[in-house]
């Protein structure tokens, strides 16, 4: 891990957010706008911080704020288009550095990576599931079997 920080450092410290931004944008990005109150609930920090990490967000650019038509007590945040563009780029390096490594594998080691990331998924779903945080789906691997 020390090796692929260090050969990505600069693309990555041009990201100018802290860690608790990252992790806020993430969760906008997958789950989409949310009342604050889920933030605070889903990220397991006090209304304060989130309040303060939402500023700071929206100071960026990367996220707004509205009040919820159906309770006007309720705060809404959601990504802008810059904040659905910066959770792209950030995959996308993401991304690019898991091809670099990949490209270095042959067929049986690439092989053995889509086994073990089947094998995750599997668990990722099971323990959704378990949490009751996601209904049950079929892995990758078992939506292209059709066997």
């Amino acid at each position: 891990m020390q090796s692929l920080a260090e050969s990505h450092a600069p693309e990555f410290l041009e990201i100018a957010i802290t860690m608790p931004q990252a992790k806020l944008l993430y969760l906008l990005g997958a789950a989409g706008e949310l009342h604050m109150s889920d933030l605070v609930h889903r990220l397991g920090v006090s209304l304060s911080t989130i309040s303060g990490l939402v500023d700071r967000v929206v100071d960026q650019g990367f996220a707004v704020r509205r009040e919820d038509p159906a309770d006007r007590r309720q705060v809404m945040v959601g990504l802008t288009p810059a904040g659905h563009a910066f959770i792209d780029h950030f995959r996308e390096l993401n991304a690019r550095q898991m091809r670099e490594l990949l490209e270095h594998l042959g067929d049986e080691d690439l092989t053995c990576v889509r086994d073990a990331l089947a094998a995750l998924a599997n668990a990722a779903t099971h323990h959704a599931v378990a949490d009751g945080s996601a209904s049950p789906r079929p892995s990758a691997a078992a939506r292209k079997d059709p066997a």
